[in-house]
């Protein structure tokens, strides 16, 4: 494709016409929207640095593949980090550890910023946002994969039908097209595959997605107050301080979800309050969440200020998330398509590359959470990770393929953990053969590879 036909294609036809005009005019600056020439380093790329790209990159990296791993902001580490996630969701099924291999590996790291936290631990374990960017840092470079930041993924390049030639990246030095053997989608929102053709399922069947979240910090909180006194949540505790604050109609940007967490002396962590985005891939409606979880960030202070002054009366935020918390986004349609009734029979797959224990946590209004008794789990099959037509790309982490329901499950940080790794020496695997067909992969070979590093599945 020339250069206007590319610009005519990614909406920029009228500065097609300017730019010999620009370049005349100052020779020794950057052209506006400048079509560079093609990257092909790499053996796989991953699109995305949340929990599944990191390990997607790691896993790949790991064994033997070139790796890139492209990240939209400066850091890695997705919610967890920039989204400041304030705890794990649990470890375990209740006697045993369920997320193993690099999960275990990132999360043992992880717990050591914060170490008044119980060594043996497991289940809704804080996380510092912080020490926990670090892990990352140190783990994806330690595995020989490169990070490239401040880019974005902005079109999507085929061969054929189902073959994806290369993603065109966004960034301060243009518009770059990268080419890879395979490529792992792990942009939560499922982009690569999306504008590949990739088909995709959105919300339940009327198409409402589940609330989001800003998340953010309070620091200068008197501790020993906040640990002794009452719980913070309505869910546990029905005479709460957001269960009261939201009985007076004062607080009209505060519901009951308050998760909160000691993320060291005197600094508070919340994953608090709903935002309502009807459709999370859309940049306008983003924004108005950005601003709006501030101001009710704000508001939230207000009442804790009001109806837990014995704790936070001289408390301030000290940083509000980067990234808005997002629960629900596109669904990739796999090969298979992991469901409800999949979760609710435990059930067990020839292909399965891991297991989940998370109960189904659906955030819409009157949907109940269903838990999983002690020692129960289902297994991930590698299938849902495969979308349907698209041949050298891989889905990990919220993305990947679920009905609505059972999508309140698998989208949580550990199971994203487990699917990247899986995703990863999946997309090694696929770049090794002549098609790099991800589909063609020994599912056998592959779960070999993966309980080799201590990866848990039947």
């Amino acid at each position: 494709m020339d250069r206007r036909a590319f610009l005519k294609r990614t909406g920029a036809v009228a500065l097609a016409g300017m730019l010999p005009r620009w370049a005349a005019a100052a020779p020794d600056a950057p052209k506006a929207n400048a079509v560079n020439a093609a990257v092909t380093d790499f053996d796989v790329i991953v699109v995305g640095g949340g929990p599944s790209g990191c390990t997607a990159a790691i896993a790949a990296a790991r064994e033997g593949s070139k790796v890139l791993l492209i990240e939209a902001t400066g850091a890695l580490g997705g919610l967890g980090t920039s989204g400041m996630v304030p705890a794990w969701c649990p470890f375990t099924d209740g006697e045993k550890v369920v997320y193993r291999g690099l999960a275990k590996h990132i999360f043992d790291l992880a717990k050591k910023g914060v170490p008044h936290e119980p060594a043996d631990k497991y289940d809704w374990v804080t996380i510092n946002p912080e020490y926990l960017m670090g892990v990352y840092d140190r783990e994806v470079l330690a595995s020989g994969a490169k990070v490239l930041f401040f880019s974005r993924v902005a079109g999507v390049e085929m061969a054929a039908d189902g073959v994806v030639d290369a993603i065109i990246v966004a960034n301060k030095g243009g518009l770059t097209p990268y080419k890879a053997k395979v490529y792992v989608d792990a942009s939560g929102d499922g982009d690569v595959c999306a504008w590949a053709g990739a088909k995709f399922l959105k919300g339940d069947s009327d198409g409402v997605l589940q609330k989001s979240t800003l998340c953010y910090s309070v620091a200068n909180v008197n501790t020993r107050a906040y640990l002794e006194g009452p719980e913070l949540h309505s869910g546990h505790n029905p005479d709460s301080a957001s269960a009261r604050a939201f009985k007076t109609g004062r607080f009209p940007l505060l519901d009951k979800h308050c998760c909160h967490n000691l993320v060291g002396p005197g600094v508070v962590q919340f994953n608090a309050n709903h935002l309502v985005v009807k459709d999370t891939t859309d940049p306008e409606q983003l924004s108005d969440a950005m601003l709006l979880g501030r101001r009710t960030a704000e508001q939230h202070l207000e009442m804790l200020k009001e109806f837990r002054p014995d704790a936070f009366a001289d408390a301030f935020i000290v940083k509000t998330a980067i990234i808005p918390g997002i629960r629900d986004s596109r669904r990739i349609v796999g090969d298979y398509t992991f469901t409800a009734d999949d979760w609710h029979a435990r059930r067990s797959f020839d292909d399965e590359i891991g297991r989940n224990c998370y109960f189904i946590d659906v955030h819409k209004s009157g949907h109940p959470e269903i838990h999983y008794g002690r020692g129960e789990s289902h297994g991930i099959p590698y299938r849902c990770m495969l979308p349907a037509g698209i041949e050298n790309v891989l889905t990990a982490g919220r993305c990947v393929s679920t009905d609505d329901e059972a999508y309140g499950s698998l989208r949580v940080m550990p199971p994203c953990l487990v699917t990247g790794e899986a995703a990863g020496v999946a997309a090694h695997l696929s770049a090794l053969s002549a098609r790099h067909d991800v589909h063609a992969v020994d599912a056998d070979e592959l779960r070999r590879r993966l309980r080799s590093h201590g990866q848990y599945f039947l």
